[in-house]
This record gives structure tokens, sequence and C-alpha cells, in this order.
């Protein structure tokens, strides 16, 4: 579900791409000192966004290294190390354990299952340390587990499986739970941010697993809405009129988070996190567009 939150590296200077990917490998090594290597294989880069947004938000002390490490062994990278990014690599782990079972749960995937016992000491270690952010992750994926159910038992139209607002939040009820670092007065805008950029993360995934989806028989909300609505199971979500109303819908959601983030006083590193919010988002949606195009003209040529 999670590596949709990435940078648009062509219109970022090179200084600040180096910056950002100095937060990346910092987070891939604060994985590897908290939990071993085992734990590096799940570095994603949503929650790379959350270091640098909290990092520009409380400015702890920032110490960046050059290092080597084991996939870049020839030459040494920039490593960023604060506390920001501990809390980063702690949530990483958090939020991989559960989609690892998640996975298993749901299509019975070893490689889920494996993540989780991988993850299962670390797991603990951080649920201890942070229960309302472990609560809120543990309590939403139930409910949606309850709305994938019900949509296997072939829901009704009016039901949750098919209401896209209440399925895409619960990942936005946890991922704005995770944003909240500190009890103070910015929880409440960074909690805005992490919902709906969770609401975003769960549709735009919706978008790109609904063709494996449909072949496999799994839950997909789109698919769910479509049912609701009476069309076709068939339908082509890159024609009108799904194509306008799924970029809408994900369109409000970035200009929610987007608005939440514009009301902190965040100075360093801000058009990093704007490249991201504003451009960098869209790149994995115009790429899943592109290769819906490209697969189209290829079976009309085929034709």
């Amino acid at each position: 579900m999670f590596g949709y939150i990435y940078v648009n590296e062509q219109e970022l200077k090179l200084r600040e791409y180096t910056t950002y990917r100095s937060f990346y490998c910092g987070l891939c090594q604060e994985l590897h000192h908290r939990y071993g290597r085992r734990a590096q294989m799940v570095l994603n880069y949503d929650t790379t966004f959350l270091a640098i947004v909290l990092t520009g938000l409380y400015e702890p002390e920032t110490i960046t290294e050059e290092k080597r490490c084991l996939p870049h062994p020839v030459h040494r990278h920039p490593m960023a190390k604060n506390d920001a990014i501990s809390y980063a690599a702690d949530m990483c782990v958090l939020l991989a354990y559960q989609k690892g079972m998640d996975d298993w749960e749901d299509e019975r995937k070893v490689s889920g299952r494996t993540v989780a016992a991988l993850l299962g000491s670390a797991y603990q270690k951080i649920a201890a340390s942070y229960p309302r952010q472990t609560k809120a992750v543990e309590e939403n994926i139930r409910l949606l587990h309850e709305a994938e159910a019900e949509w296997k038992d072939g829901g009704m139209p009016d039901g949750l499986s098919a209401d896209i607002d209440y399925v895409a939040g619960l990942t936005g009820n946890f991922l704005g739970e995770l944003y909240v670092w500190k009890d103070d007065i910015w929880q409440d805008d960074l909690r805005q941010i992490g919902f709906y950029l969770g609401k975003f993360i769960y549709l735009l995934d919706a978008v790109d697993d609904i063709e494996k989806d449909r072949k496999h028989g799994n839950y997909n909300v789109i698919e769910a809405v479509f049912r609701a609505k009476g069309i076709s199971e068939n339908e082509d979500i890159w024609e009108e009129p799904c194509k306008s109303e799924i970029q809408k819908i994900l369109a409000g959601m970035m200009t929610e988070a987007s608005h939440a983030f514009e009301r902190l006083p965040v100075l360093e590193y801000a058009p990093i996190i704007r490249n991201i919010l504003y451009s960098g988002v869209w790149c994995r949606y115009a790429a899943l567009r592109e290769k819906a195009e490209k697969k189209k003209k290829d079976g009309k040529a085929v034709q």
C-alpha cells in the first residue's frame, strides 16, 4: 500500500535532492541501528516524508554524516540522524508489520507472513512505547477487514464497503495518528496531513491494484463503488466519467493535506515538502495513467 509519497526529482534543485536522500538513507541506517538489517527491507518513501515534516516543524538537532552502506559500498552517502528520524523508523516498522499481517490474512501471501514474523519482536517493543499509534493502526485495519468481508458476502449498495470516504478514511485515521509525534498545539494540523495523505494513498493503491483485484476477485473500493452504482465491473477507470471523478477525489485529498501543512511554521525543508505535496505525489498517478494508455495502444496494434 505504501510508497506513493515521493519527490518529483526533476523539479528539485540538486542540493534539495541531496538533502532528501540524506533523510532516506538516514532512515535506512536508523532501521538497521534499531532493529537490524531485516528491518531495512521495509524502508519506504512515505515514512521518509514523515521524518522530513517532523524535522522541519520541531527542528531537532540533526547530524549528517557521510557513510558507506551495504547497497552502495563504493561511495559514501550523506545520512541524516535525529529524533524525528528515529520516530519515523519506529512508525515504519509498525506499518510494515501490520501490512505483512494484512497481506497474509487477505491473500495468504507467504511474503507478508514472513515479514511479520521477522518484525514481531520489534513490533511488540514499538507497541509498548506507542500505544496510541498502535491502537489506531490495529483498530482501523480491523474495520477495513470488516468492510472487505461485507463486500465478499455480497454487500448492499448502501453498505460501508461501497462508501469510499469511510473506507479510505480508515487508512487516513491511523496515518493521522502516526503523524502526531507530540501532544502540542501542532497536533491537529499534523493529524490532518496524515489523514488526507492516508486517504490519498489508499485510493491510489486501489487504482494501482484494480486490474489485479478484478482478476483474483479481491476487494477493491473502486470496484465496490462501481457495483453499487450499477456500473459494469469491467469499466475502464481511465475513461470518462470515472477518470475525472477519481482525479477530483484525489485532488481534494491533497488540497486538504497541503492546507494543513501551510498552517505549520516550517521553514527549513519547506521546498522539499511542497515539491512532494504539490507535484511528487502525482508522479505515480501519471505513471499509472501512461501505463494504461500504452497497454491500450499495444492492444489496438495487435488487433
